[in-house]
């Protein structure tokens, strides 16, 4: 028997959305108030979907111990009251939550080894929301 398993975790970071491949104008037309110079921060909601089969000893899909130790090194650690601009995830590229949620992906795909990953979830807002769940292609 194969099942999914959602875990919720919370962290808090800024960023500014500002691309050196375009000028002050196109900045401010494309990333509006996000472009402020001093940024602006969230605090985010991740959600981390892994599955795998049922183990019928433990009745788990993996220990939400691992799972949670992974996610507080491996991603809270990193992200948790840090400005996004600084980090070297996000040297070449514009630190959207778009593509802090390909990068939480691709890290807990790399190192997460005791269920297969499904999907990450990042809630940026109440209103907004971004998942990705892997592919042959990133957009990045």
């Amino acid at each position: 028997m194969k099942a999914h398993l959602t875990r919720r975790y919370m962290f808090s970071a800024s960023h500014r959305l500002h691309s050196e491949a375009m000028s002050a104008e196109e900045n401010h037309s494309t990333y509006g108030k996000c472009n402020n110079p001093h940024g602006h921060g969230h605090n985010y909601a991740l959600e981390v979907t892994v599955s795998g089969p049922v183990d019928e000893h433990t009745g788990m899909i993996c220990n939400l111990v691992d799972l949670d130790n992974f996610v507080d090194r491996e991603i809270l650690e990193r992200f948790d009251h840090q400005n996004l601009n600084t980090l070297s995830e996000f040297s070449g590229e514009v630190p959207t939550t778009e593509n802090l949620c390909a990068s939480i992906y691709e890290i807990v795909q790399e190192g997460f080894r005791h269920a297969r990953l499904e999907k990450v979830r990042l809630e940026e807002t109440m209103m907004n929301s971004f998942e990705y769940a892997g592919g042959a292609e990133i957009w990045r």
